[in-house]
């Protein structure tokens, strides 16, 4: 069964079971899924259904961000749920250490010494953290420490 085909099957047993809050995130993903597929002309395969899926995570993590600035703590409690939910179709998100360790391996095969060296460093870091889940913004937030000192 495809990640696609999971989601939709998971939608449809929470709209049974009448979780509003499930089914209305997974109808939000595979609207997402369908957008993408008729942009694309093409059906998704589950690497495509995987980087969509990281995308809308992100998007919820900046609306986040901004609802708390703005004090709506009842946006980011559903835009956590909403997390939570999506997160559940992607692998374990890669640790701290894993992220640290790629991070170093990278810096010692391309030789970086400086933050100039950090879109090198990060072109050699995210191959290696492929398919765990890895976010953008720690990995590099990793690099500058690293590059930094």
């Amino acid at each position: 069964m495809s990640l696609k085909d999971k989601i939709v099957a998971d939608m449809t047993a929470a709209m049974k079971a009448k979780d509003a809050a499930r089914t209305s995130t997974l109808r939000m993903v595979k609207a997402a899924i369908m957008h993408r597929e008729k942009e694309g002309g093409d059906e998704l395969t589950d690497d495509d259904v995987m980087k969509l899926l990281r995308s809308q995570v992100k998007q919820r993590r900046d609306s986040v961000e901004q609802y708390q600035k703005a004090g709506r703590q009842e946006l980011v409690d559903k835009e956590t749920a909403e997390i939570t939910v999506i997160e559940s179709y992607l692998p374990q998100a890669a640790s701290e250490a894993e992220i640290e360790a790629a991070v170093n391996e990278s810096i010692a095969e391309t030789g970086a010494t400086s933050m100039k060296d950090m879109g090198v460093v990060m072109k050699a870091v995210m191959p290696k953290l492929a398919g765990k889940n890895a976010a953008g913004r720690l990995v590099s937030e990793t690099v500058k420490k690293k590059l930094a000192g």
